[in-house]
């Protein structure tokens, strides 16, 4: 999406040691690769041996009350909450579909993050089109994954 104007990384402040298996089927339906996909704690991007980030969004909707670790580089920080599916019970199409609409939901706003006109914005604007992106909702995205 950010035609390799981005790295992207994701980890967990509680890691569960693997990736779901609902992740992993979802992306693979999706035709995303998930051979290099692991399991990983955030610390593995803070602290001096990291690399500079230039933007950290937390997801968890747990995630947002917890303290951060001090990331390289000040970057731009947002938290773009949604439901964890890991943590939701109920038929197996129920859980499929719950997981499908976050993708789907996080996707949505990779797509508007990416739109960004980045180089243009002074940093105040950017940070809250950064927030404001954190607010996008399931109107904005589709509601089928067939």
């Amino acid at each position: 999406m950010g035609q390799a104007r981005f790295r992207a990384f994701s980890a967990g402040s509680e890691p569960a040691g693997t990736v779901h298996p609902l992740t992993m089927d979802l992306l693979k339906r999706l035709d995303y690769d998930t051979r290099p996909l692991h399991s990983k704690h955030w610390l593995e991007f803070s602290g001096e041996a990291a690399f500079p980030l230039d933007f950290v969004f937390t997801v968890c909707d747990k995630a947002a009350g917890e303290p951060c670790p001090v990331w390289p580089g000040q970057p731009i920080r947002a938290h773009w909450g949604v439901e964890d599916p890991a943590l939701l019970y109920g038929s197996e199409a129920r859980r499929k579909k719950v997981f499908f609409d976050v993708y789907s939901l996080l996707k949505r706003r990779v797509e508007l993050f990416c739109e960004l006109p980045i180089a243009k914005l002074d940093a105040l604007t950017l940070i809250r089109q950064v927030e404001r992106i954190g607010h996008a909702t399931t109107e904005m995205i589709p509601t089928s994954h067939e």
